[in-house]
This record gives C-alpha cells, sequence and structure tokens, in this order.
C-alpha cells in the first residue's frame, strides 16, 4: 500500500518539485499552501507523513504542527529556510519529529521520510515483546502505539512514544543522550542532545503528575535518563 505524504508550502515550485520526486517513489501526494489548508487537510484525510513549511500565510507551521498534535500524532518534518537552532528547537517543542534546513537537497528529504516511516511503522515480532505493559498507573500498548495514565489516554508524537517504549522495556537502565539520539532518531539525524531534553521534558509533561518530580522518568544527573516504575 502506497505511502501518503502530505507538502505544506507556500512556494508552488517547491512543492512540485517535492510532489514529483516522492511520485516517482510510488508516494501519494497531497498539497496545501497556507496553515489553514493544511489543517483542513489534515483532520480531514489520514496520512503518514507530513512535510510542513515554518513560514506560511494565514497561520504558520509551528501554529500547524501545534494544532495538529491536538488530534493527530502523524509525524510531521519541519522545512525552515532559518538555519538559527532555536527555530529548530522551538519545531520540536510544539510536536515537530524532525526539521530539514532550506535549500535543502531533494534526496536527504526522500532519506529522512523514510528513516521516520521505517522507525513509525515497526514493530518487533510478537513473541519477543509484551503488547501491554503496565507500571502504576501508565499502561503502554505497544501494538496501537497508544499510552494511558490512570485510564485516561495520552496524546504522544511518534518520537515521544518511542522514547517511552524504549526506556519502559529497559526498566532502571540508564540510557546517556547521545545513546537515546542515535537509537531513537537514528545516526543520520542532524540534530543535537538537546532534541533528547526537549522530548523528555514534553513527555514529562503530559505522562507526570509532577513534572518536576517525576515517577517514570528519571534524570541520572550528569549520565542521562533511565525508567523507573
Amino acid at each position: 500500500m502506497s505511502k501518503r505524504v502530505l507538502v505544506v508550502d507556500d512556494e508552488k515550485l517547491i512543492v512540485k518539485g517535492i510532489r514529483f520526486s516522492l511520485e516517482q517513489d510510488g508516494m501519494d501526494v497531497d498539497a496545501a499552501y497556507d496553515g489553514e489548508e493544511a489543517l483542513v487537510m489534515a483532520r480531514e484525510n489520514e496520512y503518514d507523513i507530513i512535510l510542513l513549511d515554518l513560514m506560511l500565510p494565514k497561520l504558520d507551521g509551528l501554529g500547524v504542527c501545534q494544532q495538529i498534535r491536538e488530534f493527530s500524532s502523524v509525524p510531521i518534518v519541519m522545512l525552515t529556510a532559518k538555519g538559527d537552532d532555536m527555530d529548530k528547537i522551538l519545531g520540536l517543542e510544539y510536536g515537530a519529529d524532525d526539521y530539514i534546513t532550506k535549500p535543502f537537497n531533494i534526496l536527504e528529504v526522500k532519506a529522512r521520510i523514510k528513516a521516520i516511516m521505517r522507525r513509525t511503522t515497526k514493530t518487533a515480532p510478537k513473541e519477543e515483546k509484551a503488547k501491554k505493559v503496565v507500571s502504576g498507573d501508565l499502561k503502554l500498548d505497544c501494538e496501537s502505539r497508544r499510552v494511558f495514565i490512570a485510564g485516561q489516554e495520552i496524546n504522544l508524537t511518534a518520537k515521544e512514544f518511542d522514547l517511552l517504549e524504549l526506556l519502559v522495556f529497559n526498566p532502571n537502565k540508564v540510557y546517556s543522550r547521545e545513546n537515546l539520539l542515535n537509537i531513537v532518531w537514528g545516526y543520520e539525524y542532524p540534530g543535537d542532545v538537546r532534541t533528547v531534553d526537549v522530548h523528555i521534558r514534553r513527555l514529562r509533561e503530559k505522562i507526570e503528575l509532577n513534572p518536576s518530580d517525576p515517577k517514570y522518568v528519571h534524570t541520572k544527573w550528569g549520565v542521562g535518563y533511565y525508567f523507573q516504575g
């Protein structure tokens, strides 16, 4: 079954180039040229990934990303012409899974898309991994990639789920930020370890009753992070 991609950019030549290249790889590509149109399409359709420009008319990319995260955990890659690190981190703060800085090579875009799709669609053999894990009030359902706290579903992004799943299945094992970056984002990821800190903070804000005094995801100062139920 072909993958479905939404490309959001007000520069029609960029959209045309990305669409042509992805369709050559057998993907179905929809396009939106402003933030409001992108939101409507994201609500009305199921996408495997969204490429989202930062600077958009009507509603900027960060606003679009934030609103999509209210109803979907679809992987989102921010396209930004800005090279400033804070813009990239800000994109991740709002729920983006990755970013690519313009001008970009279309081969890099395709490689990043395929890497993200591999990570978000991979399923471990059922005999090797429990389908559900319960630790205190936290329940992790690996097959449906859903998380519940005290019976209430928590909407995590793909990366937040991947982080939590890795830590839950390796309780009390301390992972350095570099290890987490390599395992969850992949060795080809161009970002730095602050990406991990941002996602851990967002994860705690969602699953912890008191994020500053976490019950589940703990910090080993100077070393990294670990899970303790």
